[in-house]
């Protein structure tokens, strides 16, 4: 689980080490100006593992909606050779 820290923006100056040890313990970084919210920070291997889920919600999402075309009656088909010959002639 992920602990939400709060550091004022001169801590990435005046405390940088401290930050990123922070972000390496998998913690997220509030970063604030004047008291108010202004970025979040996340260390690079928990980004990559969000992109990862954001990825795979998005294939998800277009799955169901080919599932929902493919029960729809007024869906129309074609064979695939003439699907490839349309790809091929957008090119």
């Amino acid at each position: 689980m992920y602990n939400t820290i709060a550091r004022p923006s001169r801590d990435l100056k005046n405390n940088y080490a401290d930050v990123i040890r922070t972000l390496k313990e998998h913690n997220q970084v509030l970063i604030t100006n004047n008291g108010k919210g202004e970025a979040v920070l996340i260390n690079a291997s928990d980004y990559a593992a969000y992109e990862d889920f954001l990825h795979i919600r998005y294939v998800n999402e277009k799955l169901k909606e080919a599932e929902n075309a493919a029960v729809d009656p007024s869906t129309e088909w074609i064979n695939s050779d003439d699907f490839f010959k349309k790809a091929w002639s957008e090119i």
